[in-house]
């Protein structure tokens, strides 16, 4: 089966009881869970994930989540094309002006034939994707 691609909004709600998508990542997260289904990401959504919880105390919740993913070989690398494809789509603002991170991860989803983001973000649905909460 096909993995799933972890994005900086699903992660977030998913450890911040507070953030507004929490009720409704909690139950997708289960789901995926509960199929068995293997997660990806990029280091750079988790970099994004770290600036975003900088002054938060889900820190160690993101360098573990990152420790983890390294050690499972589910961080992916965008290439060089894959950057400066991103660079291009961004410039243009394609996918309802996403920001430069959400077009690496579309790059690299396209690459690994990911259709499904944890995620609500617009973009990802602006781009073909299907968002799963």
């Amino acid at each position: 089966m096909t993995p799933v691609f972890l994005d900086t909004v699903g992660l977030l709600a998913l450890w911040d009881q507070d953030d507004q998508w929490h009720s409704a990542a909690v139950p997708a997260y289960s789901r995926l869970v509960s199929a068995g289904r293997q997660t990806v990401s990029t280091p750079l959504v988790l970099y994004e994930c770290g600036n975003a919880v900088a002054r938060s105390p889900f820190r160690a919740e993101v360098d573990l989540l990152r420790q983890l993913m390294a050690a499972e070989g589910q961080l992916i690398e965008p290439t060089v094309l894959e950057i400066e494809t991103a660079w291009s789509h961004f410039v243009r603002g394609t996918a309802g002006s996403a920001g430069i991170v959400d077009h690496v991860s579309f790059a690299v989803m396209r690459r690994l034939g990911i259709t499904q983001a944890f995620t609500n973000d617009k973009h990802f649905s602006a781009a073909g994707f299907q968002v799963l909460f």
